[in-house]
């Protein structure tokens, strides 16, 4: 059986959807764990959609 997904929004142009990343420092701590740290998108913080536009009317001349 299909399944429908339904988007909660417009997707974040700059991260494509993917807005939090684990990057590894190129290391490992003394009980060998990768060190890695988060990085979040900028652009969106982290939630991977951007706000929907309202359309303004301009009137008059």
């Amino acid at each position: 059986m299909n399944q429908h997904h339904h988007t909660s929004g417009q997707v974040c142009p700059n991260c494509d959807g993917h807005a939090s990343v684990a990057i590894t420092l190129g290391g490992r701590d003394r009980t060998g764990h990768l060190r890695t740290i988060i990085a979040h998108c900028p652009a969106c913080h982290g939630t991977g959609t951007r706000a929907r536009r309202t359309a303004t009317a301009s009137a008059g001349r």
